[in-house]
């Protein structure tokens, strides 16, 4: 975000130092002034011609006195008149600063009765600004700046280039030791917490202490300028989040709260249209994540049309029978398959007041770790979650052909030839309905494959609301064959066939597939001079 303050903080600057130099170019003429002129032609006493009289000197000391005298007076006057014109410019220049500034961002500077005195006052004057309480209106999805999310031994980049890859360790001592001075701060500030933490009301019996094996994830952008960290006792629903700045200096606290998340629903929306057996590997995790482990999930299956819809019903049954799970919804539609209006329908369809939404596919796989990063980076009225996933590549390239492929939990890794960070997708978001509903949904002209979501994501950035871009190391996306139909516009058309260009493999195997004719005409070539020299 623009900082306002600047500007005005540079103009005081200047005039104070204009102020210093013009009271030394006083005090130099003054010296001058003072000082006796050394004419060679003037008799001093004791040389040749007649010795001056006492009186003389006496009137020359009184002369000189009264000049001097003149003289301070007038500087005195000055000096009072430019330290009133430099009060009068501070308080225009004030004036002007509070005029600019909204109504809610004023925050810690209503409590100053003067200016801040150095960079660190500054700062924190700065915070009640800064996007990390706000949203900032931006003009696209291009303008939003994402995070990388680290844990204590990886770090997961959206930027990676020719050397980098989607997961690493902080190899360099100076990542590594940004990193872990990051950690170190947050933890010194969730164990001697101010009574601005409110930590007496989160935890009235005693005060837990937490090390760095409490921490569970951390979000870091503009190389290192914002963090966010999420620490949490084992098994614990209770998170705490510590918020850093390091301005070019050292890392300084913006706030650290508590975040309980038992009993915080996430209402999981598939909208389906066929592909029975992918939706039932899609029920195999969420039975072993959700319903096993998490048990604070419901889902909200909107399938279109009519074939593969009783398959679809009886998989849901014998799962509620088999765990005695109860919270699930099937609503079949009678249209054309709109991913949009599937999402619309399952939002609207909840009535039991605000909850936390999870718009899914059916080819999306995650882990537990994965909801509570959702319930951690949505908050109603104030923030929405874009999880960027990891999409995996065609097996039948990756692993040499379908046979060889490993199970899908085998294949769930971060490597540059396995997948990619999916960093152009928005169909996957963690948002409540009441933002949902209060942006306005999706635009249900749309139909067929994508769009929509980049609408709603686009409505989001125009918004005052937060949104929360990163890479999510627990959220996968499985490689499943594309079709891209006659009937898309030309724009969906394009974001298909970029889509499964992206989808089939790296930039390295498609290289080998492109040229595969070539390869294997060098290939024969080096077994027939092989042979040719056997037999000789």
């Amino acid at each position: 975000m623009p900082r306002r303050g600047f500007p005005v903080q540079g103009r005081v600057r200047w005039l104070l130092l204009a102020l210093f130099l013009l009271l030394v170019l006083l005090l130099f003429a003054y010296l001058l002034e003072c000082t006796p002129p050394a004419d060679a032609s003037q008799t001093l006493p004791g040389a040749a011609g007649e010795p001056f009289s006492r009186e003389y000197y006496q009137a020359l000391l009184q002369e000189h006195e009264e000049r001097h005298v003149s003289r301070s007076s007038s500087l005195k006057r000055q000096i009072a008149q430019l330290k009133q014109e430099l009060q009068e410019m501070s308080d225009k220049l004030k004036l002007i600063q509070e005029k600019k500034e909204p109504p809610g961002v004023q925050g810690l500077g209503e409590n100053r009765d003067q200016e801040p005195g150095d960079l660190l006052e500054f700062l924190h004057s700065q915070i009640d600004k800064a996007e990390v309480n706000a949203g900032a209106r931006l003009p696209s999805e291009y303008a939003l700046v994402p995070f990388e999310s680290f844990t204590s031994s990886k770090v997961y980049q959206l930027e990676m280039g020719l050397t980098r890859h989607p997961e690493e360790k902080p190899v360099r001592k100076d990542r590594r030791d940004e990193l872990v001075e990051a950690v170190e701060a947050a933890l010194d500030i969730i164990n001697n917490p101010d009574e601005e933490d409110g930590v007496e009301e989160d935890v009235p019996v005693q005060r837990q202490t937490y090390t760095d094996s409490h921490f569970m994830e951390g979000k870091t952008r503009d190389k290192g300028t914002l963090y966010e960290l999420f620490f949490a006792k084992k098994d614990s629903s209770s998170f705490r989040h510590v918020s850093l700045f390091r301005p070019f200096g050292p890392v300084m606290k913006v706030r650290s709260t508590s975040v309980e998340t038992l009993g915080m629903i996430i209402n999981i929306i598939v909208p389906l249209a066929g592909r029975v057996d992918t939706f039932s590997q899609f029920l195999e995790n969420f039975r072993e994540v959700c319903v096993q482990r998490d048990k604070q999930v419901h889902l909200t299956v909107v399938y279109f049309g009519q074939e593969g819809l009783q398959e679809v019903k009886s998989s849901l049954e014998k799962m509620s029978r088999e765990e005695t799970f109860s919270n699930y919804t099937l609503i079949p539609v009678d249209e054309e398959f709109s991913r949009g209006r599937g999402l619309d329908i399952g939002a609207n369809v909840w009535k039991n007041g605000d909850v936390l939404m999870f718009f899914c596919d059916v080819d999306i796989r995650f882990s537990l770790d994965f909801l509570n990063t959702c319930r951690l980076h949505a908050a109603p009225n104030k923030k929405v979650f874009y999880p960027v996933v990891f999409s995996l590549y065609n097996p039948a390239i990756v692993y040499g052909s379908l046979e060889l492929a490993p199970p899908i939990e085998h294949q769930l890794i971060h490597k540059k030839d396995a997948g990619f960070w999916r960093d152009f997708g928005f169909g996957m978001t963690c948002q409540y309905r009441s933002d949902f509903l209060n942006i306005g949904g999706f635009d249900l002209e749309v139909k067929g494959w994508g769009v929509e979501d980049v609408h709603l994501y686009r409505k989001y950035l125009r918004s005052e609301l937060i949104v929360i871009r990163s890479p999510v190391s627990s959220l996968f996306h499985l490689w499943h064959e594309k079709q891209c139909a006659d009937e898309l516009t030309p724009e969906q058309y394009r974001m298909c066939i970029q889509s499964k260009a992206m989808n089939e493999a790296s930039h390295p195997h498609l290289g080998m597939l492109v040229f595969r004719d070539e390869i294997e005409a060098h290939l024969r070539k080096q077994a027939f001079k092989t042979q040719s020299k056997t037999e000789a």
